[in-house]
């Protein structure tokens, strides 16, 4: 994460498919569902079904700290043109729907992808 001041950052993953839109979330970081309307885009797609979420979630993660989220994507993803989305929000601060944004290509699932907004980069790498 970059070095801000504040909250926790809510931070959502979500496989987004080739026409652009949500197929699954993948991973959420921050687990009071209070909040997950400050994740603007995802709340959308998420927040009008209201079923349980299909991913793991885990607590916030501050200004200047790491963490590690494993998530898994199906092989068939791989270069058929879907992509990941990280999406981060802070209290009474900015959201950012696409503070990291790339597709699933062999190239980038070993790449560093440096983040716009609170997050600093995302590494990733392949099991």
């Amino acid at each position: 994460m970059t070095n801000y001041t504040g909250e926790g950052a809510y931070i959502v993953i979500s496989l987004i498919n080739p026409e652009g839109n949500y197929e699954k979330t993948l991973y959420v970081k921050g687990d009071d569902d209070e909040w997950y309307n400050t994740v603007e885009s995802w709340w959308d797609f998420y927040g009008k079904k209201r079923t349980n979420i299909d991913a793991i979630t885990g607590a916030t993660i501050s200004g200047g700290e790491r963490a590690i989220s494993i998530i898994e994507i199906d092989d068939d993803k791989l270069d058929k043109g879907y992509k990941l989305r990280f999406e981060s929000a802070v209290e009474d601060q900015e959201y950012y729907k696409n503070d990291v944004e790339f597709e699933i290509t062999s190239q980038n699932v070993k790449s560093k992808i440096e983040g716009k907004g609170f997050i600093r980069y995302i590494r990733m790498m392949p099991q």
